[in-house]
């Protein structure tokens, strides 16, 4: 069987015009490609339609995050394999053919990666070997590409090869997380539940990074303060209340005193992001859920 005729992808527009065409022509043979827009006030949709007249477009109603608007995607698929694809990421000619060998030669893994490279050429990270201490192969600036297919302990949400069944019956990703740690959450419980994780070598996409969702500084704030919150319920949901104690106090601490560096700096830029992590991270503390903290609703 052809590879592409076992494999469903999915994507997650918000305000994704300017990358999306390059994505789904990237990902055009798969046997179905579902498009959920979160609400984008660009022409994400009719670039959509336009750069693939096949896709399902599916209209989420507001902008409900990248995890549930993928899950929205992943429950329309009825194919072995979802590959889950940031607009932002373009796969390479003969990639999606090696996921899936690899999945073949790897039955205990459900979530099998890409080697990410920029637009330039250079190596992103997309894996790492522990969450928690972030242990990596080589640094977040300066990855080392492994010469062939391993296990990790974290594979990057940009672009996913997952088994849809091992996903489905973990119920997706987190609908908790409005933004940011949602792959992380993912990567966490599959490994708990037994599953392998692959960075395959033979696989690569081309990926942008921070691209996907448009810019400016009301975006910033909403996907840094969406970071605080996301972080501090990945430390409580996985390792309880002691740690996300400890961790809230260090990274609150941290982040105020960049914040206040930054100000003195006059970088309001860098001010304004730490702050975002601040704002966060006291939403979740207060018991405020992530898509009104993040939007900064309450």
């Amino acid at each position: 069987m052809n590879a592409w005729d076992r494999v469903g992808a999915v994507t997650v527009a918000f305000n994704s015009a300017s990358v999306i065409g390059a994505c789904l022509e990237s990902i055009r043979p798969a046997k179905r490609v579902v498009v959920v827009d979160n609400a984008s006030t660009d022409d994400s949709v009719a670039v959509a339609m336009r750069a693939l007249p096949t896709a399902e477009i599916v209209r989420a109603g507001g902008n409900i995050g990248f995890g549930r608007g993928n899950n929205l995607g992943i429950e329309r698929l009825d194919t072995e394999f979802a590959l889950l694809i940031n607009p932002d990421a373009v796969m390479q000619p003969g990639s999606v053919e090696a996921l899936v060998a690899a999945a073949d030669r790897f039955p205990h893994a459900a979530l099998l990666g890409p080697v990410l490279m920029g637009p330039d050429g250079a190596i992103h990270q997309s894996h790492n070997l522990d969450f928690f201490r972030r242990v990596a192969a080589g640094s977040w600036r300066n990855p080392i590409r492994p010469e062939g297919d391993i296990s990790v302990g974290h594979l990057s949400g940009a672009v996913l090869l997952a088994r849809a069944a091992a996903i489905k019956a973990l119920g997706g990703f987190d609908p908790a997380i409005f933004l940011f740690y949602e792959d992380d959450d993912l990567c966490l419980r599959l490994k708990a539940a037994g599953h392998e994780l692959v960075r395959v070598a033979d696989a690569v996409a081309l990926h942008q990074g921070g691209k996907s969702s448009g810019t400016g500084q009301r975006v910033s704030w909403i996907k840094f303060r969406a970071m605080g919150w996301s972080r501090l319920h990945i430390e409580r949901k996985h390792r309880g209340s002691a740690a996300l104690a400890r961790t809230a106090s260090w990274l609150m601490t941290r982040h105020a005193a960049r914040a206040a560096g930054n100000l003195l700096l006059g970088r309001w830029q860098k001010t304004r992001q730490h702050a975002a992590w601040l704002a966060g991270m006291a939403a979740f503390l207060s018991g405020r859920p992530s898509i009104d903290s993040a939007q900064g609703r309450g």
